[in-house]
């Protein structure tokens, strides 16, 4: 079953159910309302009729076969009062008593031709039971009884006032409250059914509206599994299918960017493999024309060196496309950037610069990893290198991070790159594959930091020239909540 259909169908069974819910204790609340408006009519009627008869108290007790004249036609003309009225459809005065067979009757609605004094009342026989109720608490009614015309009735019985205690009033009145409740029921069904269209009308637009959505993410996703990225996901609505939308959208820009970075690498890594096996095949086609044997140890040491740049393209290729698993930890990160800044400053002093660090005295502790801050720091402290002639790399903590700055006093990020110098492969610099930043980008998020590129202030440098600063900030102790037990531990053995 489709999911349209599944839909439809829920909204059905539910307004069936709610309208039928609702029909039914309605329904059966009016029903029971009306049986005990009847049930009080009947007791009201037989109480002023009991009341009626307390006069004939000697008459009654003596009634025999064959006293159908005098007062008995008065009794029965109250009694066919009762009746034309519209109060009941049939009243009997009749006597029973525990020890009776059947009950007889002393005063009928009906004619005497029908209904004699003395006569046994057949219709009483079902209902003894509610007579003896009757006969105990002064009144009864009975449960509805339906007929086989498809009419129905109740009976009502009161004793009456009486020196012999086994005398009762019975009537009999229709209950046609039925035919308003069948008309009622007639209605529950009709809005049942109504509001099951409706349902199953809003249900279809409802699920039309929301398939149709989920076919459009479904093809989105088809075309994004395949490839086709050339296409934006687009979903109006503020809804969960429109997050979903706007989540997918974000997948497909990434993946697209990630297929873009892995074609220039790919581009790249040729380019840049290219040309030193270039050198190497001159180089060696040299090598081996040449006798002069310092000639060729030259060449063999040019032939090194391309080598070992070569090897250092390869590692830096790898090292973005395979990072290191970062192990955090609590530790002084003078540590790793003052080995990072010695691998660098010799070589670097060498061609007359300058290299500055700025440390506090105090341990600076942060939860990272020391190798990748070692490898994030030398990388940004090498770029630094070939922007300028002085480095400064200073250690601080900001709002309770740890930040290592790193600055130079060279030229400077152009302005058209400042808002892409992370991305790979995005650089000013002839030398290397512009994987640098992005690598130190890389190594800063793994252990929950960042890495910034700071704005440009005056002339840049302390020293004269515009110069490119960027700030690096790891989590310290105090700006993580769970930062207690063993790390607090090791923090102060950091301190001692």
């Amino acid at each position: 079953m489709t999911l349209r259909n599944r839909f439809t169908l829920l909204f059905v069974v539910f307004a069936v159910l709610i309208t039928a819910l609702e029909g039914w204790l309605a329904w059966s609340a009016a029903a029971r309302t009306l049986e005990e408006q009847l049930d009080k009519r009947m007791l009201d009627v037989a109480g002023v009729a009991a009341e009626q008869f307390r006069l004939a108290e000697d008459l009654l007790s003596h009634y025999e076969p064959g006293d159908e004249q005098g007062l008995y036609q008065d009794y029965r003309r109250f009694l066919q009062y009762l009746v034309h009225n519209g109060h009941t459809t049939r009243a009997d005065v009749f006597r029973w008593g525990a020890g009776d067979p059947a009950a007889t009757v002393l005063v009928s609605s009906e004619p005497p031709e029908r209904v004699s004094v003395g006569q046994e009342l057949l219709w009483v026989q079902q209902w003894l039971v509610e007579v003896r109720q009757a006969s105990e608490e002064g009144s009864a009614t009975t449960e509805l009884l339906e007929r086989s015309d498809g009419s129905a009735v109740k009976f009502g019985f009161a004793r009456l006032p009486t020196p012999d205690a086994d005398t009762f009033l019975g009537v009999q009145i229709a209950a046609d409250y039925l035919r308003p409740l069948d008309a009622l029921f007639w209605r529950i069904v009709a809005l049942s059914s109504i509001a099951a269209g409706l349902a199953g009308l809003l249900g279809w637009r409802l699920a039309g509206g929301i398939v149709a959505r989920l076919e459009t993410l479904s093809r989105a996703a088809l075309r994004i599994q395949r490839g086709w990225m050339d296409r934006p996901v687009k979903l109006d609505g503020e809804d969960e299918l429109g997050r979903l939308a706007r989540a997918m959208e974000r997948m497909r820009s990434g993946i697209r960017r990630r297929d873009e970075q892995l074609r220039r690498m790919l581009s790249q890594v040729a380019h840049e493999i290219r040309n030193p096996l270039g050198g190497l095949e001159l180089f060696a086609a040299a090598a081996q024309e040449t006798d002069d044997t310092q000639e060729r140890r030259r060449i063999l040491s040019r032939v090194r060196k391309e080598v070992v740049g070569l090897n250092g393209i390869i590692d830096e290729f790898l090292g973005f496309a395979r990072p290191d698993r970062s192990e955090p930890r609590l530790h002084d990160v003078r540590v790793p950037v003052e080995e990072a800044a010695s691998l660098v400053e010799m070589e670097f002093q060498t061609n007359g610069g300058a290299l500055v660090m700025d440390f506090p005295e105090e341990p600076l502790l942060a939860i990272a990893d020391p190798l990748q801050v070692k490898r994030a720091v030398l990388n940004l402290i090498r770029n630094a290198s070939q922007a300028g002639d002085r480095i400064w790399v200073e250690g601080s903590t900001v709002h309770g991070e740890v930040r290592i700055a790193v600055r130079d006093d060279g030229p400077g990020v152009a302005p058209e790159l400042r808002e892409r110098i992370f991305e790979p492969f995005v650089g000013d610099k002839e030398q290397g594959a512009g994987l640098g930043l992005a690598i130190v980008k890389q190594l800063v998020e793994a252990n929950g930091g960042r890495v910034m590129l700071a704005e440009a202030v005056g002339d840049g440098s302390r020293d004269g020239g515009r110069g490119a600063e960027f700030h690096l900030y790891l989590n310290s102790p105090d700006s993580l909540p769970a930062a207690g037990g063993a790390d607090s531990a090791t923090a102060k053995d950091a301190k001692r």
